[in-house]
């Protein structure tokens, strides 16, 4: 397994993405960590996260998410929880599952995503969130992490913004984002999410429609990526002008983050 994995019983997708060579250094490792929600973390998953000594945490998942499933916690995590109310995805679904109305085979599967993926950095909600992560990793001491419902669209996407405003290789970026198909268990992710799925939409979606949905694909990154550059020229201009991540705001990140 790759050692910016941590393997979990309960809690998908769950790793560190620090560790990346950066513009002036190396991103730390044990301080940036991303996954899906915890709703189904085991006792042994809650005291493994507890030891890591996650001190923020930020919560990409709508209200109608948080609601459905909320996220346990070890007895005596005291850190801060961010989140801007709202929902962060359309009709209060997660990225994927919303992909998933009308849809058949893979191809269809793969395009409904990337249409998700072309608003996704400018939902007002998500945007909020996201202005939230970057305030607090440029302003509060000790490990954080990033999660939503699946830890793959909207967690992705913000990573992948993180990682280039500190100066990590694209081919890096790109890296980090398609770890989502192999961390953890992919096999019984994919049968989790295939089930509520199917519930939601029919049983005529593929297997390979499902891989499609619960998966990450490179083009879903560059669709994003492609709607920030046509909007504001680059990932800088788009975050300084959306999250409030300014030159001051960029160098506190490299201070704190870079060693």
């Amino acid at each position: 397994m790759n050692d910016r994995v941590r393997a979990f019983e309960g809690i998908h997708n769950f790793r560190d993405h620090g560790g990346y060579a950066a513009r002036d250094g190396r991103l730390k490792q044990g301080v940036l960590w991303r996954s899906g929600q915890h709703g189904g973390a085991t006792p042994a998953d809650l005291a493994a996260v507890s030891e890591l000594g996650i001190r923020t945490v930020i919560d990409l998942r709508g209200d109608s998410e948080r609601q459905m499933m909320p996220c346990l916690r070890h007895d005596d995590f005291d850190g801060l929880v961010l989140f801007a109310p709202g929902e962060t995805a359309g009709s209060e679904l997660a990225p994927h599952e919303e992909a998933g109305r009308g849809i058949t085979t893979a191809d269809e599967a793969r395009a409904a995503m990337t249409k998700l993926y072309v608003n996704m950095p400018f939902r007002d909600v998500l945007v909020r969130s996201l202005t939230l992560y970057f305030e607090a990793l440029a302003t509060r001491d000790g490990a954080s992490l990033l999660h939503c419902l699946a830890g793959k669209d909207r967690t992705g996407l913000g990573v992948a913004l993180l990682h280039r405003l500190l100066g990590v290789h694209e081919d890096d970026v790109m890296a980090d984002y398609l770890l989502t198909n192999t961390a953890g268990d992919p096999q019984k992710r994919i049968a989790a999410a295939g089930g509520s799925i199917r519930e939601r939409y029919g049983a005529q979606i593929t297997d390979d429609a499902i891989v499609a949905l619960v998966g990450v694909d490179a083009g879903y990154l560059h669709t994003a990526t492609g709607s920030i550059n046509d909007r504001f020229g680059s990932t800088e201009a788009y975050a300084e002008a959306m999250l409030g991540v300014d030159a001051t705001r960029r160098e506190a990140l490299r201070e704190r983050l870079i060693a």
